[in-house]
């Protein structure tokens, strides 16, 4: 069921797309649903794009790597997406966001010139709880819906 919702209308990345202020105009890798790719309404820099990241994403630190392209095509993969790099630089993104990164991708994305973020596993994908809780409260109207606060980013930054 976990890569359902990450495929799914309306599930991860659709929420992670959103999160982030970009306007989703395709997925990442149409063959299985996983990821999207999108645009935010007007450029930015990377260096004003990361801050935006980190709070949206309620994230405590992100990894990057600044290609020196300004931010405004954009694909992402919540959770494990480093796999994905090839797919958002041949989808014309200037920008990819996602998690749990290894080195030789950051070198990857260094050689194709594209902007890598590595905003944490838990962040970009604990977006979708809110819209799981509002999709529980739709259909059960007389519930009581609660997201927890116990759970949280496992990985700290010192």
């Amino acid at each position: 069921m976990h890569t359902n919702l990450d495929a799914a209308a309306g599930g991860v990345n659709d929420a992670l797309m959103t999160a982030l202020g970009g306007r989703v105009t395709g997925q990442l890798a149409p063959a299985s649903g996983i990821g999207r790719i999108g645009e935010l309404a007007g450029e930015r820099s990377l260096a004003d794009f990361l801050p935006l990241v980190k709070s949206a994403l309620s994230s405590n630190g992100l990894r990057y790597h600044d290609a020196g392209r300004p931010v405004k095509n954009l694909a992402v993969c919540g959770g494990s997406g480093g796999g994905e790099i090839d797919l958002a630089y041949q989808a014309g993104c200037d920008t990819y966001v996602t998690a749990d990164v290894k080195y030789d991708q950051f070198l990857e994305a260094k050689h194709l010139g594209l902007n890598l973020i590595d905003a944490d596993h838990f962040c970009t994908e604990n977006v979708v709880v809110p819209v799981l809780a509002d999709w529980i409260r739709e259909a059960f109207p007389s519930l009581e819906v609660h997201i927890a606060q116990s759970h949280g980013q496992t990985a700290r930054f010192y």
